[in-house]
């Protein structure tokens, strides 16, 4: 707003430009209380022989009102941010004790133990894949080819038949295109024994292999 020429009041309405950031942090309601106060006294104490023109009053108005436009619109979005998170929360109970794909190495088993399961995901072509189980001292007990594969997620299964039962076995694939490396994500199977909100985000706290992000999920069984 400029200057008021008179006795009471010789700057602008804390301004135009810089008082629009101190004004942010007060309620509309005060906002436009003091808005109106400073533009009443700003009017009964104008020089007469120069009057504040409608384009300054009508600039004026327009910059409050988005003042407090900016203040609504916030309150807006943070109701919908906590709506989503609870919403998001309420949706990721309904997975405990389902079954999901996350970033592992550790195989699972069938209901007969006679197949064990994991999966991969590749980042392009492969025309050879190959899967290696370790047991709990790191020595290789199989090595299976699934030959070529295409880009994405696919399930991996092994017999299972030979595998020692006192101990988790752990696997790991190796990739190649025409002799070049490919890039994989090993998955494994697990279970969501629980679901927790923390300062990071949603987690699902896993019976096998702890606590991991919702995004950190691949699929869901």
């Amino acid at each position: 707003m400029s200057t008021v020429t008179g006795t009471t009041a010789s700057n602008s309405t804390t301004g135009s430009t810089g008082g629009a950031s101190s004004l942010a942090s007060t309620s509309a309601a005060d906002l436009q209380d003091r808005f109106l106060k400073l533009l009443v006294a700003q009017l009964s104490n104008q020089d007469p022989m120069n009057p504040m023109d409608n384009a300054q009053l009508t600039s004026q108005i327009a910059q409050i009102n988005t003042v407090t436009g900016i203040e609504k619109l916030n309150s807006t979005v943070s109701g919908l941010a906590t709506q989503a998170s609870t919403t998001q929360t309420l949706q990721a109970a309904a997975v405990v004790g389902k079954n999901v794909l996350t970033e592992g190495k550790t195989l699972a088993y069938s209901s007969d133990g006679k197949t064990a399961m994991g999966a991969v995901v590749l980042n392009a072509a492969a025309t050879e894949v190959t899967v290696k189980v370790t047991n709990a001292a790191g020595q290789v007990i199989d090595t299976k080819s699934l030959g070529a594969l295409q880009a994405g997620e696919h399930d991996i299964t092994l017999d299972a038949s030979g595998y020692p039962s006192d101990q988790e076995l752990s696997f790991s694939v190796t990739a190649t295109n025409k002799g070049d490396a490919v890039g994989s994500t090993t998955l494994m199977y697990d279970s969501v024994t629980s679901v927790s909100t923390t300062s990071d985000g949603l987690t699902l706290n896993l019976s096998r292999n702890g606590s991991k992000p919702y995004s950190a999920i691949y699929s869901i069984l």
